[in-house]
């Protein structure tokens, strides 16, 4: 694929590219989170961690909706994830029958690790660019970001449901 000067014609070629880095991101992320500790946490655990952090207090429904899990699985995914010490669970002060879910320090730790060795793996590319295409991968990718939250955000006001796999899908 070109780099330099290359300027996507359409908003197709830039999403071809956008898919061709999102999939070399998901190997890096994965050699991130293989640094880990062993055992830490399932991909389908860090996902929810990311959507509970992004939307504190946010209930179980909401979290199987932002996953695309069954109430169940969602359930025992926070059973275990409760276990483990990296999230907590509260009745909502706003209905007896929905709890909320929030993250423990332990869960929040263990984010910032995350982060931390995901970043480390990106820097290593990063370092290979040349200064003028770091200027514009960063330019470009403060626009997508203000694009993509803007679309993503639950408080639209379209007739389309809002997405609600934002975060969850990028772990």
């Amino acid at each position: 694929m070109p780099h330099r000067g290359f300027r996507p014609s359409s908003s197709e070629q830039a999403s071809a590219y956008a898919v061709a880095a999102s999939e070399l991101l998901e190997v890096l992320w994965g050699r991130g989170q293989e640094s880990a500790a062993p055992g830490t946490v399932s991909p389908s655990q860090l996902r929810a961690l990311l959507v509970v952090e992004r939307q504190e207090g946010t209930n179980l429904r909401a979290l199987g909706e932002a996953l695309g899990s069954s109430a169940p699985s969602v359930s025992r995914l926070c059973d275990r994830m409760e276990a483990m010490g990296l999230l907590q669970r509260a009745p909502s002060p706003t209905s007896r029958r929905e709890v909320e879910l929030r993250l423990s320090l332990r869960g929040r730790a263990l984010l910032e690790e995350y982060r931390a060795l995901r970043a480390a793996e990106l820097n290593a590319v990063l370092e290979r660019m040349a200064p003028a295409d770091l200027a514009a991968l960063t330019d470009g990718l403060a626009a997508f970001h203000a694009a993509a939250s803007e679309r993503l955000s639950p408080q639209r006001d379209t007739d389309a449901s809002p997405l609600h796999g934002d975060v969850a899908d990028s772990a």
